[in-house]
């Protein structure tokens, strides 16, 4: 290679990707800032990750480029950055470009002083912007230092003002609010195509998982719509891998015909979620192969030796986005031969294609049942399509993530009763321990090469409580209960404010940077502190801890009026605003076959259902209960459990009463 710099030596891919620009970047760390401040030169924090398509275009436009290159190299120290690795230090350059802009996104170019403090921030600059930008930092830099400086004092009180939080007295939760927030959400929705209105679409899975739970209060015949117009296109459309299972980062058009081709792990572990839900709520059987295809895809493409899963799919191949999945029309004739007028109508294919004059596949009727040629047609091009070069594996492992698609895994499992499904999370579980999970008490978020590091946020601790409670929910192993536990404890140690009730995203322990941020809006991913407040509820209620119920009941108070006005970015918190309104069952279950009796529940959707069993003092509502053979199932509520029923749809009529 021409040129290498001191990216060579990490581990990231999104870094690597960069070790042989003729930008001299160095990763972010105390040398690297001790760099800039010795030799008094600007910053440039530039963000991004593996799979971002821009990041890509940016990088062969101007990080490339041996001009841009030396203007850098000159006046500049450039710090390269992974937004996955360093959530936190995104977050702060994200408010600044959205503090002076009103929009964000990645690429994120953040032109900073020596000490980290931004004083310009943007996205995506093709080559002759970016160098205008460096030229004009770089005088204002040498002959007005005082206006800089104040730009950058005011930027970061912007960017800590958002923090302050104020104690409030906890209203009375009512339906009221429920009935708001879910009118709120489907306010956005496209009840044609399904997601929000407009373009581009994002699948947003948390705020179907919060209308499913909606609608089972309701029975509400618009949210059911809602949701299954959103499932059926999404599954028949181009953002959905038709072929290989697996669904793509979202579509550029309102229809889900065409996507940004990258494949994300907390998209699909989230999607898994929601499509094994809607399954047990619906039977729909398009949605159980949903579920299946994209584990599939997960277990072929994302998993690894470790049962640990890798984060991302790039959306490029031989330099072109999409390149890997689409098809030529020609090309298709000849794989399919006899078949093919068949095949074409169902996909609708054309000569002239639907992306750059190639095909990619989607179905035209959103109800098409698979038939056994239809799964024949798959592997005859899944087969063909391997002979290709693939894009390119972000492997690395994220904690959080790995919960997240370790909570599919289970919720798969619930729905269909596959037994592998079950196997998988549970050696994603111990994986998790054994490589993230420190002798402190504290979690790691990065695994690379057999090494983690990197402090773990608040998601990383958040996602894998609740991964745990729900592989305790479903085996009734103590020891999962217990690592969420002692996992809630470091985070009410670590992360919580007691004074301003909410969760910092950084854990005390970690790096200090310019600002501590929360992080409290769900988007594509929910928000940590959304997370950990259901965590805290659920774990109070099953151990009779007021103090954790009190403090998701505090927290929740701060977002009342945005969950009932904007809920399509706070479906999460609606989700335990309906909990603390209509208090969740504990559902307890005694005796030798207790772990078949849960998943005999697995058949149907309970969203307001939470289940103990095992042997364990930690558990009230399992205590005083008699010990015998038989299988019993006690109903509780409000710390109080009733006669025990001995089947599983005897027990579910004392819910329904």
């Amino acid at each position: 290679m021409q040129h290498t710099n001191a990216l060579i030596h990490e581990s990231s891919p999104y870094l690597l990707q960069h070790a042989h620009n003729p930008v001299n970047w160095f990763a972010w760390n105390e040398k690297t800032w001790q760099k800039a401040h010795a030799e008094n030169k600007l910053a440039i924090v530039s963000i991004g990750y593996s799979a971002c398509h821009w990041c890509h275009v940016m990088e062969h436009e101007s990080f490339e480029d041996t001009e841009v290159a030396a203007l850098m190299n000159a006046h500049f120290v450039s710090i390269k950055v992974d937004r996955e690795e360093r959530p936190d230090i995104d977050q702060i350059y994200m408010e600044a470009a959205q503090l002076i802009s009103g929009r964000g996104g990645w690429p994120l170019n953040a032109i900073c002083l020596p000490d980290g403090r931004p004083v310009y921030a943007g996205t995506y600059f093709p080559k002759q912007n970016w160098m205008q930008i460096l030229q004009f930092f770089e005088y204002e830099f040498k002959h007005n230092l005082n206006k800089m400086q104040e730009q950058a004092e005011n930027l970061t009180y912007g960017i800590s003002a958002s923090e302050n939080f104020l104690p409030k007295e906890v209203p009375v939760f009512t339906n009221e609010y429920n009935n708001k927030a879910a009118q709120s959400l489907l306010n956005t929705q496209d009840f044609t195509f399904g997601g929000r209105v407009g373009a581009p679409k994002f699948p947003m899975p948390i705020n179907y998982i919060f209308l499913l739970q909606h609608h089972y209060f309701t029975q509400s015949n618009i949210t059911l719509q809602a949701i299954t117009t959103t499932l059926n296109n999404m599954l028949a459309g181009g953002i959905y891998d038709q072929i290989g299972g697996g669904f793509a980062r979202y579509s550029v058009d309102a229809q889900w015909q065409i996507p940004h081709f990258e494949k994300m792990l907390y998209d699909n572990a989230q999607l898994v979620s929601l499509y094994a839900q809607a399954f047990q709520l619906t039977k729909n059987n398009n949605y159980e192969r949903i579920v299946n295809e994209t584990l599939a895809f997960v277990a072929r493409e994302l998993t690894g030796k470790y049962s640990n899963f890798y984060a991302a799919l790039d959306a490029d191949s031989d330099g072109e986005e999409g390149k890997f999945y689409v098809w030529n029309y020609k090309e298709l004739q000849q794989l399919l031969g006899a078949e093919f007028e068949a095949f074409q109508e169902i996909y609708s294919i054309t000569e002239n294609g639907n992306f750059e004059g190639q095909n990619h596949l989607q179905l035209r009727h959103t109800n098409t049942p698979h038939t056994k040629q239809i799964n024949r047609w798959k592997q005859i091009l899944l087969t063909e399509r391997n002979k290709r070069n693939r894009p390119a594996l972000d492997d690395k492992t994220l904690t959080a993530w790995n919960a997240l698609m370790l909570k599919g895994y289970l919720d798969a499992y619930a729905a269909t009763g596959i037994e592998s499904y079950l196997n998988t999370a549970i050696q994603n579980g111990n994986f998790i321990l054994q490589h993230q999970h420190i002798g402190s008490g504290a979690l790691l978020r990065c695994f690379k090469n057999n090494k983690s590091n990197i402090h773990g946020f608040l998601d990383d601790y958040a996602f894998s409580i609740d991964a745990f409670l729900s592989l305790y929910e479903t085996t009734f192993e103590t020891s999962w209960l217990a690592a969420s536990l002692q996992l809630c404890h470091y985070c009410l140690e670590h992360f919580y404010d007691h004074a301003k009730q909410i969760f910092y995203y950084t854990d005390q322990a970690g790096e200090t940077l310019i600002a501590r941020k929360t992080e409290t809006s769900d988007n594509v991913i929910p928000a940590s502190n959304s997370a950990m407040a259901k965590n805290l509820y659920k774990l109070g209620l099953m151990t009779e801890n007021q103090d954790y119920i009190n403090i998701a009941k505090q927290t929740t108070q701060h977002f009342i009026e945005a969950i009932t006005t904007h809920a399509s970015f706070y479906a999460n918190w609606a989700i335990l605003l309906r909990w603390l309104t209509n208090e969740p069952y504990i559902i307890a279950i005694t005796g030798n076959q207790a772990t078949d009796i849960k998943r005999q529940f697995g058949q149907h959707y309970l969203p307001h259902c939470f289940f103990v069993g095992g042997k364990t003092n930690l558990i009230p509502a399992l205590q005083n209960k008699p010990t015998s053979e038989k299988t019993l199932i006690y109903i509780c509520k409000n710390r109080t459990c009733g006669l025990p029923a001995h089947h599983v749809e005897e027990a579910l009529q004392q819910i329904q009463s």
